[in-house]
């Protein structure tokens, strides 16, 4: 039985590449076989599919059997994604155990210290970049909010404000208890007024949604300390998170001559929650 479009897409979302997903399937389809066996009906090259499988049974998903030849048995697919999760939640935890490690050793200080010297040869032009994805854009804002000395300026949507709330409610809190001016403006309505007001216990919040000729506008930026500049170049209510992408840059003429006069019109023309 071949494996529909659908359930190779749900496969392929949890990590397992073209080739595991064919070899993984044609097993699930004999129950038990061999590697030659499983190169003719997955369409997999014989050279390849030893190490495919070897991939597939420190996963989780496949029991090897010694012999002559050595033959690979399918787990009941439950089990498997199970085995799979376990896996995976404990390789994340024993990587996270070592990062800790390395951030509490001086490794840390020798790599801040390459950093900081390398920093100081590269063009202002060069600190720039795309991030693609949601979630590759939040770390980023997280690290700006973060090291944020004077000023945090945020315009952002419906959805935006939610999750500007959800993931970096302490780092915003944070901030501001340190003295830095954090100032938020967003559509405002009765779905998000409850996180707006959690947000404005540390920050200044304006409502745009009620603005002419914006309150339509799904523009989601940041800028900090007047020399950071972040921008969502997507709508985030018809992109994927996973398809997001945004620019980021560091310099004081994006972010302070031309981002900032901007902000600052909006924030005279927005009204107070």
């Amino acid at each position: 039985m071949l494996a529909s479009s659908e359930v190779m897409d749900a496969l392929k979302a949890i990590g397992l590449n073209l080739y595991e997903r064919k070899l993984w399937v044609a097993l699930l389809s004999r129950g038990k076989s061999t590697a030659g066996e499983l190169s003719d009906i997955s369409g997999v090259p014989r050279s390849r599919c030893y190490d495919v499988l070897e991939s597939l049974a420190d996963k989780g998903f496949v029991i090897i059997q010694p012999g002559k030849p050595i033959s690979y048995v399918a787990i009941n697919p439950a089990d498997a994604l199970e085995r799979a999760k376990r896996r995976t939640a404990e390789r994340a935890l024993a990587m996270a155990e070592r990062i800790d490690r390395i951030k509490k050793s001086s490794v840390l200080k020798d790599l801040k210290k390459i950093h900081k010297e390398s920093v100081s040869l590269v063009k202002p032009e060069d600190m720039t970049g795309a991030l693609k994805g949601r979630f590759a854009m939040h770390d980023q804002l997280g690290s700006m909010i973060k090291k944020a000395k004077k000023n945090v300026h945020l315009v952002t949507t419906k959805q935006g404000l939610t999750e500007l709330y959800e993931k970096h409610f302490s780092t915003l809190q944070k901030a501001a208890k340190s003295g830095v001016d954090i100032r938020i403006i967003a559509p405002i309505d009765k779905q998000n007024y409850e996180i707006a007001k959690s947000l404005a216990k540390h920050a200044k919040i304006k409502d745009i949604s009620r603005v002419q000729d914006l309150e339509k506008a799904s523009a989601r930026f940041a800028i900090v300390d007047d020399d950071k500049f972040l921008m969502a170049l997507t709508d985030d209510e018809k992109t994927h998170p996973t398809q997001d992408v945004s620019f980021w840059t560091e310099s004081t003429h994006v972010a302070g001559d031309v981002m900032k006069p901007m902000f600052k019109m909006l924030w005279k023309n927005a009204r107070p929650v």
